[in-house]
Formats: C-alpha cells, sequence, structure tokens
C-alpha cells in the first residue's frame, strides 16, 4: 500500500511512478523482487485496474519493472540514471485546477472541457452533419411501444444488420446479417474479442505505435503485450515474424487503412504477407477498420482478402456520425460468432436499440453519402493546413497521412525524464491545450518527441503560441542545435 497523497495535484499514475521510484532509489525494493499482480495493487490502494497497468507500464518504459509472461512484474534496476529523480516524475501544481495528462484523461474523451482539444479524437459537431445526426436521433426517440419490452435482441438492432451486411457486401466481402454482432463502440468490441478468444498469460501482438486504449485494455485481460513497429513504410512484417517465432501470439490488432496515429494505409502486398504470417504461426487477426469511410476507395481490406477466416473485422460510427452515439460492429466467422455473443450477454446482456435505430435512420437518410464526402474534404484541407502549421513551428510530420483525422509530428529533440511529451502535454494542458504525446502510443521508448493532432484543432492560436513557445525552450534545453 503506498501512501498517495490525492489532494496534491497531479495524476494517480505520475504518484505511483514516483513513489515506486522512490522504494527503488531507498531500496526499499531490490532487484527481482515480485511487484503486487495488477488486480492486487488496485484492490490495495483503493484505485483501478486501468490506473496500475497505465503505472506499470510507465515504469517498464523506464526500465524500473520488467514483465514476464504468465508471471508478472519484476523490479528490474537498482540503480537510477542521475536525471531519473523521484520528484521530477511528479508534475508541478497545475493552474485552474487542471491535473496531468494520461492516457485515459477524462478531459481528452468527455467533450466537456473548456481546453483546445488538440489531440482528442472527435471533430467540431458542425463538421459531422448536424441536422442528418439530430433527424436520426429524433426518428429513433419514435422506437414502437412494444419494442420498450425486454434487452432487445443480443446481436444488435436487426435493420442496422441488415445495413451494414448490404453495404459491406457490395463494397467489400459478402457477409450475412447474423454473421454481425453490434457493439457500444470499437473498444467494446475489442474488450469482447479479448474475453472471447485470450486467457491471462496469452501473448497479443500491437502495431507500435497504435492506439493507446488497446495497450491497456489487453494488459488489463493479464495478456502481454508484444509491439511490432509501424511507420510509413507500413508494419515491420520481418519484426513480426522474428517475433511470432520466439512468442506464440493469439492474435494481434491492426489498423490497415489510415492508422491511429500515424494515418498511414498496408499496401495491399503487405496485407497478403501479413495474413500469410497470420496462416503460418495460426494467430488471429483483428482488424480495427473505423476509419475506412474516410478513406480513398479500394485501399487494401484484411476481411475481404481472408473472408473472414482468420480475420474479425470491427466497424465503428464516431468518426463518420458522431462518437456520443456509442455503435461499434463485429463481422466474424458463423463459427466464432455464437461464442461472441454469449459474452456480449454475460458482460452487459444486450445494447442500445435506440442508439442503433439512430444510426440506422442517419445511414440510410439520403444526405449521408454527401454528408461523408463533405467531411473527406473538410479533412484534407485540414490535413494539409495542419503540416503546414506545425512545419512553422519547426515540427515535421512523423509519417505522411494518407487521409483521415490525424496528423502525427514533432520535433528532432530526444526526450529526458525533465522534457519529454508526457511533459510537454502537461504544460499544454495548464495552458488550456490538451495534447496527445508519443508516450500514449508507444510501447518502445521514441528516439524524438512527438504528438499525435487533431486537423480539426490546429490552426487555433492558442495552440501555435504554445508550440512556438515550447519549440523556443526545447531548442535553449537542446543548445539550439534541432531544428
Amino acid at each position: 500500500m503506498l501512501a498517495l497523497e490525492r489532494g496534491k495535484k497531479g495524476s494517480l499514475v505520475d504518484k505511483i511512478v514516483a513513489a515506486v521510484t522512490a522504494m527503488v532509489a531507498a531500496k526499499a525494493l531490490r532487484v527481482g523482487t515480485r511487484m503486487p499482480s495488477v488486480r492486487q495493487f488496485a484492490k490495495c490502494n483503493g484505485i483501478s485496474t486501468f490506473t496500475v497497468v497505465e503505472a506499470y507500464d510507465r515504469l517498464v518504459t523506464l526500465g524500473l519493472l520488467c514483465s514476464r509472461r504468465g508471471s508478472g512484474y519484476f523490479v528490474a534496476r537498482q540503480d537510477l540514471p542521475p536525471t531519473l529523480q523521484p520528484d521530477a516524475l511528479l508534475p508541478s501544481p497545475c493552474a485552474g485546477g487542471r491535473g496531468a495528462v494520461d492516457a485515459l484523461t477524462p478531459e481528452l474523451y468527455t467533450g466537456v472541457s473548456e481546453a483546445l482539444p488538440a489531440g482528442t479524437g472527435w471533430l467540431p459537431p458542425e463538421w459531422y452533419g448536424e441536422d442528418t445526426i439530430l433527424d436520426a436521433v429524433r426518428q429513433a426517440m419514435r422506437i414502437p411501444a412494444n419494442r420498450l419490452r425486454g434487452y432487445g435482441h443480443p446481436l444488435g438492432f436487426a435493420g442496422l444488420r441488415q445495413q451494414l451486411s448490404s453495404s459491406l457486401s457490395d463494397e467489400l466481402f459478402p457477409v450475412e446479417p447474423d454473421q454481425v454482432l453490434l457493439t457500444h463502440g470499437a473498444t467494446h468490441a475489442f474488450d469482447l474479442i479479448l474475453r472471447t478468444l485470450t486467457r491471462p498469460g496469452d501473448t497479443v501482438f500491437v502495431e507500435d505505435p497504435g492506439y493507446s486504449n488497446l495497450l491497456s485494455l489487453i494488459r488489463h485481460h493479464g495478456c502481454n503485450v508484444v509491439g511490432i513497429p509501424r511507420d510509413d513504410r507500413g508494419l515491420d512484417l520481418d519484426a513480426l515474424a522474428a517475433q511470432a517465432r520466439l512468442v506464440q501470439p493469439k492474435l494481434m490488432f491492426v489498423n490497415t487503412v489510415l492508422q491511429n496515429p500515424l494515418g498511414t494505409s498496408l499496401s495491399p502486398a503487405q496485407a497478403h504477407r501479413l495474413l500469410a504470417l497470420a496462416e503460418q504461426f495460426d494467430f488471429w487477426l483483428v482488424e480495427d477498420d473505423i476509419y475506412r469511410e474516410l478513406a480513398a476507395r479500394g485501399e487494401a481490406s484484411l476481411a475481404a482478402l481472408d473472408g473472414l477466416r482468420r480475420v474479425i473485422r470491427v466497424g465503428s460510427f464516431s468518426k463518420t456520425l458522431s462518437p456520443v452515439l456509442r455503435v461499434g460492429s463485429i463481422c466474424a466467422s458463423a463459427s466464432l460468432l455464437p461464442e461472441l455473443v454469449r459474452v456480449k450477454m454475460l458482460t452487459g446482456l444486450t445494447t442500445s436499440e435506440v442508439n442503433e435505430r439512430a444510426v440506422y435512420h442517419a445511414l440510410t437518410a439520403r444526405p449521408y453519402r454527401r454528408m461523408v464526402e463533405k467531411l473527406v474534404a473538410q479533412l484534407d484541407a485540414g490535413r494539409e493546413r495542419s503540416i503546414e502549421v506545425l512545419r512553422e513551428v519547426g515540427m515535421a510530420p512523423v509519417a505522411r497521412p494518407r487521409g483521415g483525422m490525424f496528423v502525427s509530428a514533432g520535433w528532432d529533440i530526444a526526450p529526458t525524464p525533465t522534457r519529454n511529451g508526457r511533459v510537454i502535454a502537461d504544460q499544454a494542458l495548464r495552458a488550456g491545450v490538451l495534447l496527445a504525446p508519443n508516450e500514449f502510443f508507444m510501447l518502445r521508448p521514441s528516439p524524438t518527441i512527438w504528438f499525435r493532432f487533431n486537423v480539426a484543432y490546429t490552426a487555433e492560436p492558442l495552440l501555435r503560441a504554445f508550440l512556438r513557445d515550447a519549440q523556443r525552450d526545447g531548442l535553449r534545453a537542446d543548445g539550439g542545435q534541432h531544428g
């Protein structure tokens, strides 16, 4: 049990990291000491398991802990680098009552914060086509009285499943309505898949960098996470093959199209080889396909190439309609879907038919296709503008995005314990800007400092002013050697 001073500013994750670091420095925790399990630590300190996972992940990145498959976390070193002082790991008091940023900071998801959402995953409401969405919600609320009995169908609203089946069959691959399972968004879909296909100690491959919440979710299920490098050229499939020979993965999560956070897409050749490796080493592929409607037609689709034999496709409507509707989908083989349905019912029975009806009415409304085309055009313009704005403050893209809502960019400055993406994000929050630093998305240390930017907000003067100041401070600290 740690003496966590909850009244002080700063996140619980930062406080845990600082406390454990101090114990290592004082030799109260010696090399080889086994740390409590995530659940034990959370229960003993009265905190969430997500907080513990994030803290352990940070300590592994710092080199203080190591993770052993099936055994847990252990103290990895006794000596601390001179720059890694426990006090430096805690943020300074935040003005206006704001705390430190981590990957599960509520302000990154709620949409009610006054801070500029420069690193968030949603767009301004006017970009989505407010009238179409509000009209769809009004129609959904006219639900027939006889549908107010019961909990709804376990698979989800039949009309929406039929609509998804028809559109996917026309554009990508044949799929029956009974192969479509509706969920509370993509993250709920990932959780159901992990609950169904993995057990504690299993190995799960992810992209590195990749979707931030997924890393914590996998660890929450007791699985070992292995990152496969992804960059401007796509996935490092040679590294994937080498890792698969060392550890037998149970499944891999992959963004084929407009990957979060890089905005890149896999080539058809890479998609074919990835499927061949999955076949060779016998693991499932979970295709996170939530950005496909924002991409150009003809991009590679693992589900289309595989026919849902080894691929499970996850979709969502949060990027083309509104994240507040919380509707996602899983497309899987007829043999796998019944088990996914069983797990869905065990953990939450059914999903909201009202939300699913609203999505159905929006998708089948005449303006929907034009609305998506307009959204893509706005994103294209915003993306080019963002790259130019970021270049003005000395930031270069980590990868050239092919489309979508994100540009990841940064400075050619090596991070240190006192100046890194997290520290700068904390400073930004105090200045009224929400940033998403590279540490949220990466398992391995990054050689530079970079952030994921939402293209809808990069032109805001507040963000530009903060980045100019941060660039100047970084150059001063670095001796002016980098641009």
